[in-house]
């Protein structure tokens, strides 16, 4: 997705380029994942004579709340609690993550 959103609209060639050396997939692998991609609402196409163009279908900030949700439901029942302790329990956090948690959490219970 980061190519994409890098070159958006992205011709396939492009994104074959871009991503087979790096995940050592073939042509025909990232096409099929650009087809997932598709199917899953992430990515559009616009077809330009031979070429296809790949646009994303929301930004990066959306795919990210919407695949943390998605994982929070999955692997967590949605329960929220239970991700945390096991993130702050099976990494270990340095000092300027515990700050920025310390942060978040500060500012999240000034708001409502």
């Amino acid at each position: 997705m980061k190519v994409v959103w890098k070159a958006a609209p992205a011709p396939a060639h492009d994104i074959v380029r871009a991503l087979g050396p790096r995940c050592k997939w073939s042509p025909a692998t990232v096409k099929t994942f650009l087809n997932r991609l598709l199917a899953k609402g992430v990515l559009r196409f616009e077809k330009r004579g031979r070429a296809y163009l790949y646009s994303p279908v929301g930004t990066e900030s959306d795919l990210r709340a919407a695949e943390a949700d998605s994982f929070l439901r999955r692997v967590f029942d949605g329960a929220f609690s239970p991700m945390i302790a096991h993130f702050v329990q099976a990494r270990r956090l340095t000092a300027r993550d515990w700050e920025t948690l310390e942060q978040i959490v500060r500012e999240r219970k000034k708001t409502p």
